[in-house]
């Protein structure tokens, strides 16, 4: 018998789920991994694009450089625009800044944040992002 691997997105969690757990891994590191499927479930299931993007800038603004949160916020903020049709200016000008450090040292964000940034131009235009 065969095992396959089989990846399946996260859902959405509640709202106050959602944000005790990702202030926990922003003050403690050990908690980043479920922090990351917390944060993916809310950017691809969750229906409030306001509070989506918000815990997507405060995690890509907070996290610690050289966190795998960082580059996941970018990605995130690439899925909510794809999902929403919009992002405030903070949340692409984040974007623009997660992606060019991660460009300069992939220590410090990782690709992901160039992904998301694709995505924010892709789904809102150049014409929104520099």
């Amino acid at each position: 018998m065969h095992s396959h691997l089989r990846f399946e997105n996260p859902p959405a969690s509640p709202h106050e789920v959602v944000v005790e757990m990702l202030e926990r891994a922003l003050r403690n590191r050990s908690r980043e991994g479920e922090a990351a499927s917390t944060l993916v479930g809310t950017a691809l299931n969750d229906e409030d694009q306001a509070f989506v993007e918000h815990w997507c800038v405060e995690v890509g603004t907070r996290a610690p450089a050289g966190s795998p949160l960082l580059g996941l916020a970018g990605l995130c903020l690439g899925h909510t625009a794809r999902r929403f049709g919009h992002l405030s200016e903070e949340a692409v000008a984040l974007a623009e800044s997660l992606a060019a450090r991660a460009e300069v040292d992939p220590s410090d964000v990782d690709g992901r944040a160039l992904d998301g940034l694709d995505d924010i131009r892709s789904f809102l235009g150049r014409s929104q992002t520099s």
